[in-house]
């Protein structure tokens, strides 16, 4: 296994997801795997960065970071249910291993204790949880 893991970033609260990607290449460096790392607007952007790398097939793996707070409509929903649902088809149609590290939340406060990689570290979790697939996709497939 040569090949890299794309962390895609979706850039637009910039020091949460920097947060986020801190505990997800802690989990890739000490996993002794490269990486590489693409930013995008937004989480509704993450699954579509993630279809067109797979198709070049340079990397084993991929990350999917970003933070979704709730406003005061009901954009929140369908950006949240939609980017989840772009990540799952994407992995199930394709057999690719992807770590979910979009966090949808209520609040600020709520989003930093998941970002940070002292505290809940939902980037490394991310990370970790594409090494499980990507182990299990060796295995059988």
């Amino acid at each position: 296994m040569s090949k890299k893991i794309l962390i895609v970033e979706a850039r637009f609260y910039e020091d949460m997801a920097d947060a986020l990607a801190e505990g997800a290449i802690a989990v890739l460096d000490a996993a002794g795997l490269a990486y590489e790392r693409v930013a995008v607007p937004g989480v509704l952007e993450v699954p579509v960065a993630i279809k067109y790398a797979a198709a070049s097939g340079a990397y084993d793996g991929y990350v999917a970071l970003g933070v979704v707070i709730r406003g005061e409509t009901s954009h929140y929903d369908i950006v949240c249910g939609e980017s989840a649902r772009g990540l799952m088809e994407l992995g199930l149609k394709n057999d690719l291993p992807i770590g979910n590290g979009i966090q949808t939340v209520e609040d600020a406060d709520q989003a930093w204790a998941r970002c940070k990689i002292s505290d809940k570290d939902k980037g490394g979790g991310a990370a970790k949880a594409m090494l499980a697939l990507r182990d299990l996709r060796l295995q059988w497939l």
